[in-house]
């Protein structure tokens, strides 16, 4: 047995605290000094914090931007017809050399679960198998949870509902569904009720991109909602994107808050995204493009943060940095109050874990696996504002990643030369 040293935990009582490691699990939780043992890492009084969790991403697309030609409209529509050219060009070696370049990114900042979606809407499924071989690849160091994700449609695309199925035969963990991108509004009901089927049947989670455009008349939502209600799924499915939400009106809108409340269901926004995606087609002023979330918060529905693309047709940019994500979430939904900002920062680690459904394997608590990410910060807040990278990343009582401590050195007029690491100077006390 090893001791986690002097480490400030989340929440009002951080600590400090020694933290008992046995066997790769936390063991007794210690006010600090009062461990025995030989150390394992000592925190020096910095933020240990349960691992980032990244509750939606497209590993199969991820550094394809500009291939095999630029997303010059910056919309969704254009971003799907450019994946579905370079989507010819696939081969097993290039999915998973991507795949696992974005992956060690997550583990370098601190992510250690990851649920990504992976494109069905191919007759050979060659993303899908080299994903799962990634999955295999990466289980020592993150938990990686694969979506059959129809980006073309399940009834619009010639054989989705087979391809759906036998995804779900070679052992994904969720299916999805993409409603809005159907044909018809009846395409879309169906499309639905044909993934829910295969998530009951299969035991599967269930993660559908759901009225991710502009459309205030796009509202699957509701009926994912109430599928998973009826159908017991309940809190094991996910509505991610859920765009058109902040289009809609205020008297739905409160319905909505209800009928999703009472479903269990999450959701997933993924704001980096859908901020340059959405509002493509509008004049000024331009809408936002995002979900409701500061309204569903306060309904008691859970919501998420995630990437959904690192350098790929949709979105160009990203670091695969789930603080950042929290950032851009921060000031896009207007989550600037003390209590939302700990929110955001929930919403990339409990609350995104709930979305994947990690339960007890997730959390600083005895019996559960000892992996943690140790920030250089004084607490949540302080991490989002400065944008901490992790000095040391742990999963399951092995280090992982560690970033040497490196301060910016200024030489200012009439001061003598200091290290500058962006803490107000009364904060340092």
């Amino acid at each position: 047995m090893t001791l986690l040293r002097n480490a400030r935990l989340p929440g009002p009582d951080g600590g400090p605290f020694d933290i008992e490691i046995d066997g790769g699990r936390f063991g007794r939780i210690l006010p600090a000094g009062q461990g025995i043992g030989p150390t394992f890492l000592d925190a020096a009084g910095a933020l240990v914090s349960p691992p980032f969790v990244e509750p939606h991403v497209h590993l199969d697309t991820t550094l394809t931007a500009g291939e095999p030609r630029w997303n010059a409209s910056g919309s969704l529509w254009e971003g799907i017809a450019v994946w579905s050219e370079r989507k010819e060009t696939l081969t097993r070696d290039d999915v998973i050399d991507r795949a696992s370049e974005v992956l060690r990114w997550y583990a370098a900042n601190g992510v250690l679960h990851v649920r990504s979606h992976v494109d069905v809407t191919d007759p050979g499924l060659v993303a899908l198998d080299a994903m799962l071989e990634v999955r295999e690849r990466v289980r020592d160091v993150i938990g990686l949870q694969l979506v059959a994700f129809p980006q073309e449609g399940i009834v619009s695309y010639e054989n989705g509902a087979e391809l759906l199925e036998e995804a779900a035969r070679r052992g994904v963990d969720a299916v999805g569904a993409i409603p809005h991108f159907e044909d018809t509004r009846e395409d879309g009901v169906r499309s639905l009720e044909i993934a829910f089927d295969v998530a009951r049947r299969y035991g599967l989670r269930l993660d559908a991109h759901c009225d991710e455009i502009d459309d205030e008349q796009s509202r699957f939502v509701e009926v994912l909602a109430t599928l998973a209600r009826r159908g017991g799924l309940r809190e094991r499915a996910t509505a991610s994107h859920t765009t058109a939400m902040g289009s809609y009106n205020g008297a739905y809108s409160y319905k909505l808050q209800r009928i999703l409340a009472r479903s269990g269901v999450n959701l997933v926004c993924n704001p980096m995204a859908n901020l340059c995606l959405q509002g493509r087609f509008d004049a000024y002023p331009r809408r936002r493009g995002l979900t409701q979330v500061k309204e569903m918060l306060g309904a008691g529905v859970n919501v998420a943060f995630g990437h959904d693309d690192v350098m790929d047709p949709w979105f160009p940019l990203g670091t695969a940095s789930p603080l950042q994500v929290a950032l851009v979430g921060i000031a896009a939904a207007q989550l600037t109050g003390a209590a939302e900002i700990d929110e955001a920062f929930a919403m990339i680690t409990s609350r995104a874990a709930r979305v994947l459904g990690l339960g007890d394997g997730y959390g600083i608590e005895e019996g559960r696996p000892a992996s943690f990410v140790v920030l250089p910060a004084a607490s949540p807040y302080d991490a989002v504002r400065r944008q901490t990278r992790p000095s040391h990343v742990v999963s399951r009582g092995r280090l992982v990643a560690e970033t040497p401590a490196a301060p910016t050195r200024l030489t200012w007029p009439g001061r003598d030369p200091e290290d500058v690491d962006f803490t107000r100077a009364r904060d340092r006390a």
